[in-house]
């Protein structure tokens, strides 16, 4: 690391610790030249991420919109924030170890109905009327059916 004083390349560190978030190192610097010190912080680099919309537009992956989506579905549901909280870092999770640079908005939709449906069947029904777009109170029933059926698929077990 170069010395922001005077430019030499011969710099130690003298102490590090994680940052409050835990995402990042703060490290404390001496010049070995000039004896200064300076603070350096660590972050791990991210790929950014690109989502394709259903019309093929492009645009950089926000998490806000992700537990937005979720928030909505589970409105006035039994499901606290933290739950939503630990399913959006799942579907994060998931979405960043593929390790490419672009996902399109149908597999994020789908690994958010698989999250939703161990949460919530209303919230997931909800998300699902709008992430399928069901055109009529048939497709919607249809969907209600399967859920149904896995419902007491579960509970006979």
């Amino acid at each position: 690391m170069k010395c922001p004083y005077c430019s030499d390349d011969d710099t130690r560190v003298i102490d590090s610790r994680p940052v409050e978030d835990n995402n990042s190192i703060r490290r404390r610097r001496i010049c070995d030249k000039c004896g200064r010190r300076f603070t350096t912080y660590e972050k791990i680099e991210t790929i950014p991420l690109i989502v394709i919309k259903k019309d093929n537009n492009r645009e950089t992956y926000d998490r806000s919109k992700l537990e937005a989506g979720i928030l909505r579905a589970c409105h006035k549901r039994p499901v606290s924030i933290n739950q939503i909280k630990t399913a959006v870092d799942e579907i994060e999770a998931k979405i960043y170890d593929r390790e490419e640079k672009e996902i399109s908005s149908e597999e994020i939709g789908e690994l958010v109905m698989e999250k939703i449906h161990n949460l919530d069947p209303v919230a997931y029904v909800r998300f699902a009327s709008v992430y399928r777009e069901f055109k009529d109170a048939e497709t919607f029933m249809d969907e209600l059916k399967k859920l149904l059926k896995n419902e007491k698929k579960k509970g006979s077990k």
